[in-house]
């Protein structure tokens, strides 16, 4: 019998955590399963490395519906029929509704090419976010795991990677920089709540305990 933890991976573009989380179950060094690569776009990356892989693979357009609600409600009828305990998002660029976020209360993680809680929330994605921190001459950036909640870019943070800002760095290199450790943190926070180490606490200052 499969024990291995169930994910299901919500992606909107190309899917490079998405491939990393593929490649690190591959190999053993993760022990877990992806039972629903899903995506907003019916052309993206993600969806071409789900089949790929030979992973079951879902689209779901968010402008065949006329509320957010109603798209995540057919988000959760997938998730629930391929039986998924842990929602990674993998890129998703969808704000998750309330209805979606309470449904799954401790089992939604989410990654953010920053230290958050620095650099997060509305506006802050992609480029935009290491546009900031240039700005700012931080030097120090990185990357943040963390569970999901009805704030954007908020919830429990369950690790983060850091790496260096450099003189001569441009969005570009500091986002490639950011990016290798996030292929790591994903796969590490989703090692941590596949043994059990993890717990959640009503708020960030409990701690955190994960419970499927």
């Amino acid at each position: 019998m499969d024990h291995k933890l169930k994910l299901a991976c919500l992606a909107s573009g190309g899917g490079t955590n998405l491939q990393a989380i593929i490649d690190n179950i591959e190999s053993g060094r993760l022990e877990a399963r992806i039972v629903a690569v899903i995506s907003n776009v019916s052309g993206a990356g993600a969806l071409t490395r789900a089949q790929k892989h030979g992973l079951p693979w879902f689209v779901v357009n968010n402008k065949e519906y006329t509320s957010r609600q109603l798209f995540d409600r057919e988000l959760a009828d997938i998730i629930d029929r391929q039986e998924a305990q842990l929602i990674c998002l993998c890129g998703f660029m969808r704000v998750l509704s309330p209805f979606f976020t309470d449904h799954y209360p401790g089992r939604i993680i989410n990654i953010h090419p920053a230290l958050l809680p620095a650099y997060g929330g509305k506006g802050f994605y992609g480029h935009k976010v290491h546009e900031a921190v240039l700005a700012s001459g931080e030097k120090v950036s990185g990357c943040t795991v963390h569970f999901v909640d009805q704030e954007v870019d908020h919830g429990p943070i369950i690790l983060q990677r850091t790496v260096p800002v450099l003189p001569e760095d441009t969005a570009d290199t500091l986002a490639d920089r950011v990016l290798k450790e996030e292929h790591l943190a994903y796969s590490q926070a989703i090692s941590m709540i596949a043994r059990g180490e993890l717990e959640i606490g009503t708020n960030k200052n409990t701690p955190l305990k994960m419970r499927l």
